[in-house]
């Protein structure tokens, strides 16, 4: 079902907030590993590519430190199939945006 994680952030470009799921940091990092950082926007962040070519990316936004607690984190991705994809991939009902 996954390509890749946190390798291809060119494909990412263009992708925008479409939707949430509400889980745990650690959660996150037992299902997609450690994750990346802008050190500006967010603290934590994943780009996933699937394996039919759909990118989505998960992340906090805006905060002063990763949230550790559960946490409604933002889906990126172009059209409702990316948020879609994470949530299936990720077992967790998803909140559209």
């Amino acid at each position: 079902m996954i390509k890749s994680i946190n390798n291809n952030w060119a494909k990412a470009n263009g992708t925008s907030l479409i939707g949430y799921v509400t889980t745990t940091y650690a959660t996150l990092v037992k299902k997609l590993g450690e994750p990346q950082t802008d050190g500006d926007k967010t603290t934590a962040e994943w780009c996933l590519e699937f394996k039919d070519g759909t990118v989505a990316t998960i992340y906090d936004w805006k905060l002063s430190e990763t949230p550790l607690g559960e946490y409604d984190w933002h889906v990126g991705g172009i059209g409702v199939r990316a948020l879609e994809k994470v949530q299936a991939f990720l077992g967790i009902p998803a909140i559209t945006a």
